[in-house]
């Protein structure tokens, strides 16, 4: 099988995936209460649609925002609404929430079944709109904003890399769900008018692309691309150079060389909001880690306490030095275990003292390491070293904003240093200082 790969930077590293791949997804029942978070995307908050008291059925859409790049969320129980607050999330960032005490029965909201068939592209995009369908890899990007690009669209790629180490949800989606996921490929290229379809597949996966390339088969625009196992290939930009031989230049979008990307579990919940009408108000969620007395791949619903999702996979063995949401290079630490799943939570893991590398910030050697293992080309030395000063129009010049966040400059660096942790706030800050000159100009 020969494997393709992106050309610059990047990493093969140890991806401790053998407690969960090879483990099917369970179900865990619905908690005996849920907390709703309004915002689990990237752009404006949902306001509610209800208030305290208010009965709700599953998948009721419960908040929802007038603005373009937002994305509504919908009760994942049905029962009574008992309280709308600010809750913390993982981070310990706090975010207006519905909790809804969970009566048990999941009385659903009368579902619409569909076939792509029969809708047009701008009816296939309000859909996802209103399914609250957003990018479950991670970002949360909403998903029928994506889909919108005013560009020509002519492929799309499915992102089956999954390349960060534990997590297999993905992994286990496309063994188990590969119709679906099909299903929800064909659904995103007639949303956007693609007359090619791509899920390009990292080689530590064998099973699901054997899988899919028979279901495929006799789909003559859609192909499953095997991939070389090299971190981050599951960046947009370096998945498209691998799977399609695409470059995405610096400051630019995938749709500037007519792709789109879309997560597998996206498309699988897609496929299942088509067909069926289910809104996203569940998830597969890797739990792992040495920690952890039974590590799975779990469908959990959205507002579960991340507590009870670890109790139901056996409960926390010892003391993990570390709780990370999501992957170990890129998911934020856990600092409240009573904060709900959320949309773009693909794992929870609990790692012990030598899984870990803590940042000690020696001083640089000059190795230049982290410059080579960079896959957008940057300086990771310098940009954390101006980031780290708070010269982020320096560090602008040198193109800070490209950075993926990918984590490798701090992974490689012999002197341990939080490069991305300062690239991460220089980003931020940079940020900040645009709008503050955007709203002095407005004035």
């Amino acid at each position: 099988m020969l494997a393709k790969t992106f050309s610059r930077g990047g990493r093969h590293i140890p991806h401790h995936k053998g407690a969960t791949n090879s483990k099917s997804i369970v179900e865990m029942p619905a908690p005996k209460k849920v907390i709703i978070p309004l915002q689990q995307h990237i752009g404006a908050p949902c306001d509610p649609l209800v208030k305290v008291g208010d009965k709700v059925k599953l998948g009721q859409k419960i908040g929802e925002s007038l603005h373009f790049i937002t994305s509504p969320v919908h009760a994942s129980v049905s029962g009574e609404v008992i309280s709308i607050a600010h809750e913390k999330l993982l981070d310990g960032c706090q975010v207006l929430s519905i909790v809804i005490a969970n009566d048990g029965l999941d009385d659903p909201i009368a579902s619409k079944h569909r076939a792509i068939s029969k809708l047009s592209a701008k009816q296939i995009r309000k859909i996802i709109k209103d399914l609250g369908m957003v990018g479950l890899g991670g970002a949360g990007f909403p998903t029928h904003v994506k889909i919108s690009s005013a560009k020509p669209i002519d492929t799309v790629v499915i992102n089956g890399a999954e390349c960060e180490p534990y997590l297999t949800c993905d992994h286990r989606l496309m063994v188990e769900k590969g119709e679906e996921l099909v299903y929800g490929l064909k659904t995103l290229m007639k949303a956007v008018g693609a007359s090619r379809g791509v899920i390009g597949i990292e080689v530590n996966k064998l099973d699901a692309i054997a899988g899919l390339q028979e279901i495929v088969r006799s789909h003559e625009a859609l192909e499953v691309v095997a991939l070389q196992i090299r971190y981050p290939q599951g960046a947009e930009k370096q998945l498209i150079k691998a799977a399609v031989d695409r470059e995405v230049l610096s400051g630019c979008l995938p749709s500037e060389v007519g792709c789109l990307v879309s997560n597998v579990h996206t498309a699988v919940s897609i496929a299942q909001g088509i067909r069926d009408g289910i809104s996203l108000y569940q998830r597969v969620v890797t739990v792992s880690g040495r920690h952890i007395h039974d590590p799975r791949n779990v469908m959990v619903r959205i507002g579960t306490p991340i507590q009870a999702l670890l109790d139901f996979c056996g409960g926390i063995n010892g003391t993990p030095a570390v709780v990370v949401g999501g992957g170990p290079m890129t998911g934020p630490a856990v600092v409240n275990l009573e904060a709900p799943v959320v949309k773009n939570l693909s794992g929870v893991l609990l790692l012990g003292e030598d899984e870990i590398a803590q940042d000690e910030n020696l001083p640089c050697i000059r190795c230049a390491r982290c410059v080579d293992a960079c896959p957008m080309g940057l300086t990771p030395n310098i940009l954390g070293l101006l980031s780290s000063r708070d010269e982020v129009v320096k560090a602008e010049k040198l193109h800070i904003m490209d950075c993926v966040e990918c984590a490798l400059c701090s992974y490689v660096c012999p002197s341990r240093r939080g490069l991305v942790s300062w690239i991460k706030q220089g980003k931020k800050s940079l940020v900040v200082a645009k709008s503050a000159e955007q709203q002095g100009e407005a004035n």
